[in-house]
């Protein structure tokens, strides 16, 4: 059959391909990070005992090819540092000296950041992921597992993390650089419980 002078097969194989050209097939898309909606909570431990508390994310993305998760960053505002475990007098000092220089010196460096660097598939809408944390500007590479919940616009990163402050410059009360703390001691490990929900253009 003809149209015109062009076949019928020669019409369709040229929309065809145009649909492809705009399908974009494995183009990466980038979800802005919904800082409202996403949540660090931290976790940090001493001998005596333990603190909780939460970190605000300042914004971010996340990249996401053929519904997989290839890449992405974001921002954490250290001069947001809280405590949810205490009250009053004992929360405003413990959050002034976890901002202080003994501890992540918030005033001097406002911002930390998390860079994924590879993103490899571990099961169903779980990842094994490797990227580089950056605390005081010093940038350490850091690798954990995460799981991603996609909903239509929307993508939900979850991972819990463990963090050697140690690495970081961040040496109060550290086993690491100080003898004879006793049950002073305040150990390097602290766990970070991370929720980024980010949001497509």
């Amino acid at each position: 059959m003809k149209v015109g002078t062009v076949s019928m097969g020669a019409f369709v194989l040229t929309f065809a391909v145009i649909g492809l050209a705009f399908t974009n097939p494995g183009e990466v898309a980038s979800y802005n990070v919904d800082a409202a909606a996403s949540q660090i909570v931290w976790k940090g431990y001493k001998v005596l005992g333990e603190h909780t508390g939460t970190i605000n994310v300042q914004k971010g993305s996340l990249n996401i090819q053929d519904g997989q998760l290839v890449g992405g960053s974001f921002a954490i505002d250290m001069t947001s540092i809280a405590c949810t475990d205490l009250s009053g007098e004992y929360k405003g000092k413990l959050e002034g000296h976890l901002k202080s220089d003994d501890f992540f010196g918030a005033a001097t460096y406002p911002t930390a950041t998390f860079v994924i660097t590879s993103a490899t598939p571990n099961g169903v809408d779980r990842y094994k992921v490797t990227g580089n944390l950056t605390i005081k500007d010093i940038t350490k590479e850091i690798k954990f597992i995460a799981n991603l919940e996609k909903e239509e616009g929307q993508v939900v990163a979850k991972a819990d993390i463990q963090i050697d402050r140690s690495e970081f410059n961040v040496r109060y009360g550290s086993g690491s650089f100080f003898d004879s703390l006793g049950d002073k001691t305040i150990y390097d490990e602290f766990d970070l419980s991370v929720s980024i929900v980010a949001t497509g253009n």
